[in-house]
């Protein structure tokens, strides 16, 4: 039987959207069909948030992405200030980057090898990349660490995504040059992971528990909605651009419903731009399209654009055309962080 050697050999290389000028490539799918054009569209959609002055951007995002490559978009998003607040899953933001930061990698694997094999070997498979079960205990192993080192209370995911980029500064920064959590620390960016329990923060949060059975951190999902309602509430307008579905999607739609609730008057998303491979016709909430999405309140139509791509092929053009054209270079940082301190961050 191979070794765990054989099969973790290639490490997964993350895509730096800053050599690669697509603006050629982008505005060449302007005068084609189908999803080139949309994809176009979209583009021009991001590059529009980020020349509108009073425009706040909320990153969505959801699928493994991290894991296939993307990561340094993401960050490279963060650091040059081209988004105000992201919405994540929380296998992205802990499973993928803090793991990464903590030193680990992602590694260049194949849908067709035995898992029976793999799982013996404590390798997980995403797809055709892999993961090392025993690094990744190591991660959950960090998280239950870090909530031990917290005052016994309910945080919501924000607080906490805060604390696991004090942790990294506190070691002596990440591991790799690309840690999202740990950019987002330092510029005082949001970060909001509605279902935190799904990662290995979640295992985390259970060793935690088991550890102090009467005196713990607990997640408050309440909190989470309200603190992003907040984000919504402190910009004139809005724009969210949507990697995947799933909950970041729609806790970031319905965060518009919560503020006209709060405050008469709140304006619906100003842009949306959804990359998703979903199909529309089962009614699922990947697929709902923005359109759909304005009947309920949420974005509005004339600056909307679905994308149907695989984000692997997709958020490298969509999101390089926005870099490239350079207009994120005018942009005031929001720092929503700020938002939630008082004497210090809680």
């Amino acid at each position: 039987m191979p070794s765990k050697k054989d099969y973790l050999k290639e490490t997964i290389n993350h895509f730096d959207m800053k050599v690669h000028n697509v603006i050629p490539i982008v505005e060449a799918m302007e005068r084609m069909a189908f999803s080139a054009r949309d994809l176009n569209r979209g583009a021009r959609i991001l590059d529009m948030m980020q020349m509108d002055e009073d425009c706040s951007i909320i990153l969505t995002l959801a699928g493994s992405i991290f894991s296939a490559g993307l990561k340094r978009i993401v960050f490279d998003l963060v650091d040059n200030n081209m988004v105000d607040a992201i919405v994540s899953t929380g296998a992205l933001m802990i499973d993928q980057d803090f793991f990464e930061a903590l030193g680990f990698k992602h590694y260049i694997g194949t849908p067709f090898s035995d898992d029976n094999e793999l799982r013996e070997l404590h390798i997980d498979r995403i797809y055709d990349t892999y993961i090392d079960e025993d690094e990744l205990r190591v991660c959950d192993n960090t998280t239950a660490e870090i909530f031990n080192s917290l005052e016994p209370k309910p945080y919501s995911s924000r607080e906490l995504i805060w604390h696991f980029g004090k942790y990294l500064d506190e070691q002596g920064g990440p591991k790799v040059d690309d840690s999202i959590i740990y950019s987002a620390y330092k510029k005082n960016v949001p970060i909001f992971v509605p279902a935190f329990s799904d990662c290995s923060a979640g295992f985390g949060i259970v060793m935690h528990r088991t550890k102090n059975p009467d005196n713990h951190v607990s997640f408050d999902s309440g909190k989470d909605f309200l603190e992003l309602t907040q984000v919504k509430l402190n910009s004139k307008e809005t724009g969210i651009f949507m990697i995947g579905g799933g909950v970041p999607k729609n806790f970031t739609q319905d965060i518009v419903v919560a503020a006209e609730i709060l405050s008469e008057n709140t304006p619906m998303h100003k842009y949306a731009i959804q990359i998703t491979v979903a199909d529309v016709r089962d009614g699922a909430l990947s697929s709902s399209t923005l359109k759909e999405a304005s009947s309920w309140g949420k974005v509005k139509t004339a600056f909307e654009q679905m994308v149907f791509s695989e984000a692997t092929i997709a958020l490298p053009l969509i999101a390089g055309y926005a870099y490239h054209k350079g207009n994120w270079k005018k942009r005031e940082p929001r720092e929503f962080q700020k938002i939630f301190m008082r004497e210090k961050i809680v």
